[in-house]
């Protein structure tokens, strides 16, 4: 689905990453459509009249029509459902559930038969000097194409073989993919419903010690912070993942989280490497107004010398999956680090672009490019 955005062009200026709050209609009008076995339309109109609640406007659907010339409500081909007298919402209920539970499954979503444990990807010899990681907004809530998408995120942790993978916009079918085709990686989420974020560990090499889950308290769009304790090679981690506020409307949350991102970063332990990766949907202009970034905080692509080759994490002029004709470029998906007291143990080397080549579907994995950094850790 095509989603509206406003005309303004420039590097820092343009459309926003999407509104959340339609992605979640896209997949409520999905759960509706699963149950009900009617058009996209059809769910639409109801959920619209019903508050977008699910389970409402499903019992609104199959309640008798009370008007004549009223929306049909099954298609002309579909037997009309047993007697519901007295057992809408129940019955409603567990359609809708049976429904998501066959989702996600993961049994139909690649095609493919399943690999074994540890198989997520080829044998890649492990390399104790060197730490990698992923960071990607893979744009679950847009549904079309969505299992293809899926699979060419989960070839590039397969090629890559990321020791970390920070992921936005998972929703609970992702989750289960994931979980499938990524069995080589313990995933650690900040929600297990709607769309969250999700930090993945390499088994191998990652070795989790706990994580938290710290809430926005003023948030819209059901964003928090994921942090992550682990530790690599007998270095120390804390990983952060997040999506912030989205839409340049949301500018004064979105500042509001990002302070309390850092904040976070710098009451971490002294003893360890801080790294934060996520959709910040932040705007240069912003970082500035907030202040910059603390002294012993940096910005990774800044510390790399600002490399042109993976400025842009959103970019229109490059990315169809939206259908945008305007160009707009933005560095919403960031990377910060702390190093460890001491410093010097884990230090950022290399940053590149993921999800630059289109799908058999015609589609890019996401409207985001993936980055892929590569760290060297120093024994």
């Amino acid at each position: 689905m095509e989603r509206k955005r406003s005309p303004e062009t420039g590097p820092e200026a343009g459309p926003d990453d999407g509104d959340p709050a339609g992605k979640k209609r896209l997949l409520l009008c999905a759960d509706f459509t699963s149950v009900a076995s009617c058009d996209v339309a059809v769910a639409r109109r109801y959920l619209a009249e019903n508050a977008w609640e699910v389970e409402r406007a499903l019992n609104a659907y199959f309640e008798p029509q009370a008007e004549e010339g009223a929306l049909p409500r099954r298609p002309a081909t579909s037997p009309a459902p047993e007697s519901w007298a007295g057992n809408v919402p129940a019955r409603a209920s567990k359609q809708m559930n049976e429904a998501k539970a066959a989702m996600e499954t993961g049994v139909d979503l690649t095609g493919e038969e399943a690999p074994e444990s540890g198989s997520a990807g080829p044998p890649q010899q492990e390399d104790g000097s060197v730490f990698s990681l992923v960071t990607w907004n893979v744009d679950g809530l847009d549904l079309n194409n969505l299992w293809e998408r899926a699979q060419g995120v989960c070839a590039s942790i397969a090629l890559y073989s990321p020791d970390v993978v920070f992921l936005q916009e998972v929703n609970p079918p992702y989750h289960s993919l994931l979980k499938k085709r990524a069995s080589s990686y313990e995933i650690i989420t900040g929600h297990d419903d709607g769309y969250f974020t999700a930090i993945m560990l390499k088994k191998s090499r990652v070795k989790l010690k706990s994580h938290e889950i710290i809430p926005f308290p003023n948030t819209q769009m059901m964003r928090n912070l994921l942090c992550v304790h682990a530790s690599v090679s007998g270095n120390e981690l804390c990983l952060m993942n997040s999506h912030l506020e989205s839409t340049r409307g949301h500018a004064e949350e979105r500042a509001n989280q990002f302070k309390m991102v850092l904040k976070k970063m710098q009451e971490a332990p002294a003893s360890a490497t801080v790294i934060f990766a996520g959709d910040t949907n932040l705007r240069d202009q912003e970082v500035t107004k907030c202040g910059g970034l603390p002294g012993n905080i940096s910005d990774v692509w800044e510390f790399l010398g600002k490399p042109k080759h993976c400025q842009y994490t959103w970019d229109t002029q490059m990315n169809s999956n939206l259908g945008i004709r305007a160009t707009c470029k933005h560095r919403f998906d960031r990377i910060f680090f702390r190093a460890a007291a001491g410093g010097g143990h884990i230090v950022p080397q290399s940053l590149d672009l993921l999800g630059l080549e289109k799908l058999d579907c015609g589609r890019f994995p996401s409207d985001h490019w993936g980055l892929l950094c590569t760290l060297d850790v120093i024994l």
